[in-house]
């Protein structure tokens, strides 16, 4: 445990949430994308236990690729994001994600309460475009609002309020 602590340059027990709910957000991430995919090959109610352990190895898989995958992002992000500790960067990570998924999810409600559905797009007028063109253009700003809100919630409040100042800046709406 120390050489994992010191590796991560954790320096207090309270810093050991972010690994560990990274890890937890790896796994849940990895049985998901399993679970999805055997669904598409194996019915579950004929061949019940096949279909557990085939998900089983499917998550031991994925979460192997992803964790070699998100090491390899730490060492290529390092240099580039500014951070005090090398734990900040899982923090980093985990509010991207939640920002990502949340905004996705709270677009869809978002818009049907603005009475915006597939069903009023007619499908033959560019119908699915028209709807993602507009749910896309929903989910920007309320990317935005969750990523600081996200990002203060963990703790790195600083690091996603420049970030936010650069990306509008690219976007030509700060100068």
């Amino acid at each position: 445990m120390t050489s994992f602590k010191e590796r991560w340059e954790i320096k207090h027990n309270w810093q050991l949430i972010f690994p560990f709910l990274g890890i937890l957000s790896l796994i849940y991430t990895a049985y998901l994308f399993s679970k999805n995919i055997i669904r598409s090959f194996i019915d579950r109610q004929e061949n019940e236990i096949l279909y557990y352990v085939i998900v089983a190895v499917g998550v031991i898989l994925f979460f192997f690729i992803m964790l070699r995958f998100f090491l390899w992002c730490f060492k290529k992000l390092e240099g580039k994001w500014i951070t005090n500790y090398r734990w900040e960067i899982i923090a980093i990570f985990l509010v991207f994600a939640l920002t990502g998924t949340s905004s996705v999810r709270i677009a869809r409600p978002l818009l049907e309460w603005f009475g915006f559905t597939r069903s009023i797009f007619p499908e033959a007028f560019f119908g699915g475009f028209l709807y993602w063109m507009i749910r896309i253009i929903i989910i920007l700003p309320i990317y935005q609002i969750l990523l600081i809100v996200f990002g203060t919630l963990l703790g790195q409040f600083k690091f996603f309020w420049a970030f936010e100042k650069k990306m509008l800046k690219r976007m030509h709406i700060i100068k």
